[in-house]
């Protein structure tokens, strides 16, 4: 799931989040915003058992996708369009 907040000027406050242990171990969130590095944007456990993580986005188009334990690669239903390339988001 992606949660979109607007902050003030053109910044978008974006937050990944799965929930708890689908996929199991640990989850980066990878993309063309933090040039596709695992382990720069690891999602956190929280209290309620959900694993989610923020970045701030500018205005434009970011390809991204989720990298587990293991190699497992994982798109989001949630984003604006998904596709062989994995998702997408429009800001």
């Amino acid at each position: 799931m992606i949660k979109r907040n607007k902050l003030f000027g053109n910044q978008t406050r974006v937050t990944f989040c799965l929930p708890r242990d689908t996929p199991p171990g640990t989850v980066s969130v990878v993309g063309c915003f933090n040039d596709w590095q695992p382990g720069r944007h690891e999602l956190v456990t929280r209290r309620d058992g959900t694993r989610t993580v923020t970045v701030r986005l500018g205005p434009g188009e970011y390809r991204f996708r989720y990298l587990a334990t293991g190699g497992v690669w994982l798109d989001d239903e949630s984003a604006d369009q998904v596709d062989n390339q994995g998702s997408r988001l429009l800001l």
